[in-house]
């Protein structure tokens, strides 16, 4: 009772603290989103000098390393089971209750659970290798193993650094939190092009040796990322409480929280992990499977894999990006209104959700498939007619993965976490139903066409029920979806005029340097049509309110 009238308290806040409150959120989502995108950007750039050094080996280095951080993604997300949420959740709460020092003991029993927790995971990782090698990458698999270790040894701390993190983002001091997201890209780059340039240009030549020490990138770059948070605990001058904390107010226990996290985060994370798991199933069964009806040997295999998995992967990640962000935005907003009983706002929420969606994906899903060869030649060479097909289709398919990101978070969070559960199953079940005749019969186009048809049958239902429980408009949600697709076919005229025009300048084949000029001009001018009509049609105002008008007096419209 004495918790929640201090709880209650903290409400009535003076307009001078929440405007402080607002300026700490609005600083930390700055960081958050800049740390964000710069680790993105290193995400994708670095690419094109470690393909090209890895020269006549580059889709097969891909594709080893798309294999070996498919299994390590899942590990860490097993091993993390939203513990850093939790952290963050109760940290803020003690501390509110000004009670800061369960918060440090909290921490401190934390770490010692997810430390042991970081020991058991990696440790599976590490003496099931083999066996894990062999399933994603088929019998003549021994160069994934040496992968597969040294990714074990970053499951081994991801899961006490993450704890560290959650204390941070409980704490809403953001900026520890970004700069040691940030850094860890920068040390992980900078190792994997370092190593891959002394073994590919310098040393050995070992193409194998260099992905496993781009892979050993990870641990080196969370090395680099707790260097960054002990930091900001010395700066701050919480790493001495955390060690000694004082006497408590509250008592807590942290397996307790462990547990009842794990009961609340199962569902989210085999939901979530969905997109993870579908890529384990397309490595383990088209490395196993294609031998059956052809004669390609174990690295033709990994070419192929590279053409419509790793190479697209790298790319496609980007805009799930975007996807996984609008859900992440929206889901509080969803809660609350579910929780007040709002229906109206609930329905008109999803509805806009729903447009916005439509709105930022289909001219980016668009626009990038258009430019498919001048940005498959930037990053990786120039394409064939295969790569080129299977990369449009990866694009394009990517619509439909990230609508999976949109639409499955609000029946989880409106308390539908079984029938979302019975949703994914359903998904998981035709694609393992449909995968090895898919393959079989259309070989390096099978897995893309078992995801989609798994995909398009999982989004229905999830779309479906989501209208059940919300009665979205489906008219007024079609008419924004009618303008974002009228403005992305003008767009697409666009792109598809500047590129040929392009073409008679820079000739059938160009390069790198050419194709970056291509890429730049002919999205640039789609982009800037897009934004222009969206303005001209008052879209901008309604997908973002007054900012949107902000924006189209910037642009001059």
């Amino acid at each position: 009772m004495e918790d929640s009238e201090k709880i209650m308290n903290t409400d009535q806040q003076s307009p001078k603290t929440a405007a402080k409150s607002k300026d700490q959120m609005l600083s930390g989502a700055a960081w958050r989103t800049g740390a964000d995108m710069i680790g993105k950007i290193l995400g994708v750039i670095y690419i094109i000098p470690w393909y090209a050094w890895m020269g006549r080996f580059g889709n097969e280095a891909n594709s080893l390393f798309s294999m070996g951080y498919n299994i390590y993604a899942l590990f860490l997300l097993i091993s993390t089971v939203g513990i850093p949420a939790a952290i963050a959740r109760e940290v803020a709460r003690y501390n509110t209750l000004d009670d800061p020092n369960m918060a440090y003991r909290l921490v401190r029993q934390m770490l010692g659970v997810m430390l042991v927790l970081g020991i058991v995971a990696s440790g599976l990782m590490f003496f099931l290798a083999g066996p894990l090698s062999t399933l994603v990458g088929g019998k003549d698999s021994a160069d994934l193993i040496p992968v597969m270790k040294s990714l074990a040894l970053a499951v081994l701390i991801f899961p006490s650094m993450s704890v560290i993190r959650g204390y941070f983002q409980g704490l809403n001091q953001v900026k520890a939190y970004a700069m040691s997201q940030l850094l860890e890209q920068i040390v992980r780059v900078i190792w994997m092009l370092a190593a891959t340039f002394a073994i590919m240009k310098l040393g050995s030549h070992n193409w194998q040796n260099a992905v496993t020490q781009s892979t050993l990138a990870a641990f080196i770059g969370m090395l680099g990322s707790y260097a960054v948070l002990f930091y900001y605990l010395q700066k701050s001058g919480n790493l001495n409480k955390l060690i000694n904390p004082g006497p408590v107010k509250s008592k807590i226990n942290a397996l307790e929280i462990f547990r009842s996290t794990l009961h609340t985060a199962i569902p989210f994370i085999i939901i979530g992990s969905a997109i993870q798991i579908f890529k384990i199933i397309d490595n383990s069964t088209f490395m196993n499977m294609m031998p059956w009806v052809t004669n390609y040997s174990h690295n033709e295999l990994l070419v192929l894999m590279s053409y419509f998995s790793a190479n697209t992967d790298k790319l496609t990640m980007v805009l799930l990006g975007v996807a996984l962000t609008l859900g992440s935005v929206s889901d509080p907003l969803i809660t609350e209104h579910y929780v007040q009983g709002n229906r109206r706002e609930l329905a008109t929420l999803v509805g806009y959700n729903f447009q916005l969606y439509v709105g930022f994906m289909l001219p980016a899903v668009i626009g990038m498939s258009l430019l498919t060869k001048p940005i498959y030649t930037i990053f990786y060479q120039i394409p064939s007619g295969l790569q080129s097909s299977l990369f449009v289709f990866a694009i394009l398919q990517t619509f439909l993965l990230g609508l999976y990101m949109i639409v499955y978070p609000p029946l989880t969070v409106m308390d539908h976490k079984r029938l979302a559960m019975r949703i994914f199953t359903l998904t998981l079940v035709i694609k393992l139903v449909l995968q090895v005749p898919m393959i079989l019969i259309f070989h390096t186009y099978g897995p893309l066409l078992a995801t989609t048809v798994s995909f398009l049958v999982g989004v229905f239902l999830f779309i479906r029920k989501l209208h059940e429980l919300t009665h979205f408009s489906i008219k007024n949600t079609v008419r924004g979806i009618q303008g974002a697709t009228l403005l992305t076919g003008f767009m697409a005229i666009v792109v598809i005029i500047v590129e040929i025009i392009l073409g008679f300048i820079f000739g059938k084949n160009p390069g790198r340097i050419a194709s970056v000029f291509i890429a730049a001009i002919a999205g640039g001018a789609g982009f800037y049509t897009y934004l222009w009509f969206a303005a001209k049609l008052g879209l901008l105002e309604k997908w973002f309110g007054p900012r949107g008008l902000s924006l189209r007096r910037k642009l001059h419209i």
